[in-house]
């Protein structure tokens, strides 16, 4: 972090200082950390004290100060605490002040912020990314899925003296969840992905998707550049919002042609090893000249290609060059678990744990990629469970992912959750529901043999990461069966 001093922190903030017990308050003192999780607390910290459905962070704060905290961010004083604290209306309002104050102070150093959005394969993207530009400067990207009002400063907190690139991925379950997000972190290059299902039943609808998603290219200056999807109608269409340079990228089917934009990325020749991970050439047509590279993918799955193209579309945006990128796509590898880890047992059992969070394009996209491995080899097996926060249209979108495991031929299907009896209607293969995760694991580990491949995902609520460790654990002494289960309808 880019060190700022107490007094700093409370001025940018609007705090009320109150000294502790037993630290008198000292306004030049550094902070040269931030963090909300009482466990990651080390000398020159800033603990922000933020309430949970579970936890209060207050309950922390004497702790945190004990070990070494500069201050803390607190909504109310906490008696007998033995340091200062910084008294606001909002830690997390808050926390988001010290997180621009952060970015304002390294941007005339050279600082460039990527924000990224999309209903999904933004954390995927972010991997990339991030791989990318850090063979060109010092990076910083968010560990995991820190895409929200807390992810956000947290990442930005790792801002420091000699960072060159922050990736900010945003996320929005609301109309001006992003613009906010923007607020902490503008960014030079705005990428949008795709606007798809996910969230839709706290949207409302796509559209509504759409107008959030767009709010980062509206965050644009006239020097920062829009990457946009130009294969997402309702992406594409963001191209109106935006006062920076459009750069659009594309995946282009066989026998197909680019677009005739004059500033383009885009994918094409694709094809797949027996793993799943994708080879295609990539090109580039920036300001009147073009060049292309191979990109050969370490990650599974076919749209990792859209993935690796956008996150080429903005690196090439922030100046890097083609075949630089193309190489560092290449070796980049999957940073986040349970995102098409693909595992292989001992007796040959391929599984495919891709638990971390579902909806219907990612669910697609799985089943499109569960098939692809299967050829030429044994049974393929989904196991599936629901896709959550779907509203209204749950029953529908459930509905058309069994329709596309069935078209898909999956041999096995086994689902849990709310709409298992929707996933299983009309299997061409044997379809079973399974009363929870662990009933669903003990199937398979009694049926599955060498060759056959096993998909495992749903929405993350459904904790289904723990089912592919079961069925990836050691066999041992499986208990007998003594109960088959029916078929589903």
């Amino acid at each position: 972090m880019i060190p700022l001093r107490v007094g700093e922190v409370a001025s940018v903030t609007g705090a009320e200082v109150r000294p502790g017990t037993t630290v008198p308050v000292d306004l030049d003192r550094w902070v040269t950390h931030v963090t909300a999780d009482s466990r990651d607390v080390e000398v020159g910290s800033l603990f922000v004290a933020l309430v949970g459905e579970r936890v209060d962070g207050h309950a922390y704060v004497a702790g945190a100060l004990a070990q070494g905290a500069a201050a803390v961010l607190v909504a109310h004083v906490v008696p007998d605490a033995p340091g200062p604290q910084l008294v606001v209306d909002d830690p997390l309002v808050a926390l988001g002040q010290v997180a621009r104050r952060v970015v304002d102070r390294r941007r005339p150093h050279g600082l460039r912020v990527v924000g990224l959005t999309g209903s999904q394969g933004k954390t995927s993207t972010k991997d990339l990314l991030g791989a990318v530009l850090a063979t060109a400067g010092p990076t910083v990207a968010p560990a995991g899925n820190l895409n929200n009002e807390l992810g956000v400063p947290l990442t930005v907190g790792r801002v420091g003296s000699e960072t060159s690139f922050l990736v900010a991925e945003m996320g929005a379950r609301g109309i001006g969840h992003i613009a906010y997000l923007c607020r902490i972190a503008p960014p030079d290059v705005a990428v949008v992905l795709n606007v798809g299902h996910a969230h839709v039943g706290e949207f409302g609808g796509q559209e509504a998707i759409a107008r959030a998603k767009g709010e980062l290219v509206e965050a644009l200056d006239d020097s920062g550049t829009a990457v946009l999807n130009r294969d997402d109608l309702r992406v594409w269409a963001m191209r109106s919002r935006t006062r920076g340079r459009v750069l659009p990228f594309a995946v282009v089917e066989d026998g197909a042609t680019a677009p005739a934009e004059p500033d383009l990325v885009w994918a094409d020749a694709l094809a797949a090893d027996d793993r799943g991970r994708y080879r295609f050439t990539l090109h580039a047509r920036l300001a009147g000249s073009e060049g292309e590279a191979a990109v050969a993918l370490r990650g599974t799955g076919r749209h990792h290609v859209a993935n690796a193209t956008a996150a080429a579309a903005a690196a090439l945006a922030l100046g890097l060059d083609l075949t630089a990128v193309a190489e560092a796509l290449s070796a980049a590898e999957p940073a986040s678990r349970w995102r098409m880890e693909v595992h292989e047992r001992a007796d040959g059992v391929t599984v495919v744990n891709d638990s971390y969070n579902a909806n219907p394009a990612s669910m697609a996209a799985a089943v499109e990629t569960l098939a692809e491995l299967g050829r030429g080899r044994g049974r393929t097996w989904a196991v599936l469970g629901d896709m959550l926060e779907l509203g209204s249209e749950a029953p529908a979108l459930h509905a058309a992912l069994s329709a596309q495991v069935a078209a898909a031929g999956v041999d096995e299907v086994i689902a849990l959750g709310e709409f298992a009896p929707v996933l299983v209607e009309g299997q061409p293969g044997r379809a079973r529901v399974a009363a929870d995760g662990a009933e669903a694991a003990r199937w398979v580990r009694a049926e599955v043999a060498g060759g056959d491949v096993v998909l495992v995902k749903a929405s993350r609520g459904l904790a289904l990461n723990l089912v592919a460790d079961e069925i990836l654990s050691p066999p041992g002494d499986l208990p007998e069966p003594d109960q088959q289960p029916g078929s589903g309808s």
